[in-house]
């Protein structure tokens, strides 16, 4: 017969892991949205396009 289990640990087994309870889903959702924001890098800028400009715009009168 196994030795019997003192009170703390059984007690610590039987709990599951549970969230904080502390925290509003708002207060969660907007620390996602920052955490996303500070971890993601700038956009590269967009490539110039440099290329003929003649012809491109108005016309000249004649």
């Amino acid at each position: 017969m196994p030795a019997p289990e003192s009170a703390p640990e059984a007690q610590a087994r039987s709990r599951s892991p549970q969230p904080s309870r502390g925290v509003s889903m708002h207060d969660l959702l907007a620390s996602c949205a920052a955490a996303t924001a500070v971890s993601t890098p700038p956009r590269a800028p967009e490539p110039q396009a440099y290329g003929p400009t003649e012809g491109l715009g108005h016309r000249e009168a004649a």
